[in-house]
């Protein structure tokens, strides 16, 4: 088979390697939708370094199984079922990985799909068993890819924030997280404000249920939110750009007592433990989700009848990889997927 690799220096290529076999305790996928993540970036721009040289991408998998390796028991991994992917693997054993965080294993090197081991940009996929996730007949295989990690990362992060229906979000960037979260957030009742530099992305945050969109451009973002929450601040933020600048309003923006979780990769910041300390602030970092939150986010989906496919604006065959990521990397459209 092919798949997609990242070559470096915002170019990849499409490697023939052999079809995969499971062995113990392993199964393998037929893909059908593999979602490109705003995380790939990262790795798509980087130099190019012969260490990640022959690594299929993608960790976004959504697909169906089609062989069973010994020793594998669970219902849902049967030949036939509909499943998206915990896309970490761990030792299985410990207290991390048994709560169902086994991205956060001390015990062995953390398997991550698509960087340590071959990932869904590709038609097969070799996975642990227990890192499949069942997916209802009633979500597409795109919207079990998005929930897989850009949507269930918006998930985890307001289970971490223990957002309600009661609660005025300010969610700054509205790539595909912030979009999942914008329209994650309206689906719990809270009231969303959406910030984006980009025109096309602001639109769509107003078309997912926005109460509120701002181009951090147009001043001082903080300033303008208190305006639209009558000076008190939102209870709540969502930086999920990776953006310095977005960090900070996304603490300027908080009322007292408020809460700020921190998702974007790639931003550093500078925090005034005195300034942060006296409004009480709760400031939480979050790490995609765990395989229950994975399942929950699926299942939030089909009770409330959320439309996850409309998330992606863009669908491409695996011999358009090259073009779907140099669109990608402009950051100006929505979410990707890979059909296969």
């Amino acid at each position: 088979m092919r798949g997609i690799v990242f070559s470096g220096d915002c170019t990849l290529e499409l490697l023939t390697v052999p079809d995969p076999t499971p062995g113990p305790g392993e199964v393998v996928l037929e893909i059908k939708a593999s979602g490109m993540c705003g995380s790939d970036l990262h790795v798509y721009r980087r130099p190019r370094d012969a260490s990640t040289a022959g690594v299929i991408a993608g960790h976004e998998p959504c697909g169906v199984v089609v062989a069973v390796g010994p020793g594998v028991t669970a219902p849902f991994a049967r030949i036939g079922a509909r499943v998206m992917v915990h896309h970490y693997r761990g030792c299985a054993c410990c207290e991390d990985c048994r709560s169902g965080w086994p991205q956060m294993c001390r015990s062995v090197p953390v398997t991550v799909y698509g960087s340590d081991a071959h990932g869904a940009h590709a038609p097969y996929m070799k996975v642990a068993a227990d890192t499949l996730v069942p997916l209802d007949e009633r979500l597409s295989f795109s919207a079990g890819a998005a929930i897989s990690c850009g949507t269930g990362t918006a998930w985890g992060a307001f289970e971490r924030m223990g957002l309600t229906g009661r609660d005025t979000v300010a969610i700054f960037g509205q790539g595909p997280v912030g979009l999942s979260a914008t329209l994650l957030a309206k689906a719990q009742g809270a009231h969303v404000i959406a910030l984006d530099i980009d025109e096309g992305r602001r639109a769509a945050a107003k078309a997912f249920g926005a109460d509120s969109v701002l181009d951090p451009r147009d001043g001082n973002a903080a300033d303008a939110i208190h305006e639209l929450t009558g000076g008190r601040g939102a209870s709540m933020a969502l930086e999920t750009a990776g953006a310095a600048a977005a960090g900070d309003d996304a603490l300027n923006c908080v009322r007292s007592w408020g809460t700020v979780c921190l998702v974007g990769i790639g931003a550093e910041i500078r925090l005034s433990v005195a300034k942060m300390l006296r409004r009480q602030l709760r400031i939480l970092p979050s790490w995609t989700m765990s395989i229950m939150a994975q399942k929950a986010c699926a299942d939030f989906a089909v009770e409330r009848n959320l439309d996850l496919d409309a998330l992606f604006t863009d669908r491409w065959r695996l011999d358009q990889a090259a073009q779907a990521y140099e669109k990608f990397n402009r950051q100006s459209s929505g979410k990707g997927v890979i059909l296969m």
